[in-house]
């Protein structure tokens, strides 16, 4: 099923996109500095950045369509929801060590994250299921 997407899930998409889009260029170029400013892996950050540049361009795309599959926008949700998750879950596994800011960097970015979820479910209800065309 289609929805017509309101302005507002477009704008949310788009800056959902841009702001992961920052941060994977972000974790990509400086992810050594900021391993050694969070102490964090810079393994973890570097790959972090890896999966978040396609994913921004895949949520750029969906931004900007007019009519989106319904089910699109649920798994742009679905991940955002896993990813705010299993940022907070990885600091209670000991898996990784952070300083203050360590921990301070992943909640705020899991927080962000989680935001941005609960933002396009709301963009999602004001979005009007699309007519079918006619012929």
């Amino acid at each position: 099923m289609t929805v017509q997407s309101s302005t507002f899930l477009r704008r949310v998409l788009l800056l959902d996109a841009a702001s992961s889009g920052a941060m994977g260029l972000l974790l990509l170029v400086f992810g050594g500095v900021l391993a050694g400013l969070l102490d964090l892996p810079a393994e973890l950050l570097s790959e972090s950045g890896l999966v978040l540049v396609p994913f921004a361009l895949a949520v750029g795309f969906l931004g900007t369509r007019a009519r989106l599959s319904r089910v699109a926008v649920w798994v742009v949700i679905a991940i955002n929801a896993v990813w705010a998750i299993d940022s907070v879950v990885l600091l209670f596994t000991g898996w990784v060590q952070p300083n203050p800011w360590g921990y301070a960097f992943v909640i705020g970015q899991a927080s962000f994250v989680a935001l941005m979820a609960e933002l396009e479910v709301i963009g999602l209800r004001k979005s009007a299921a699309a007519v079918p065309a006619h012929s």
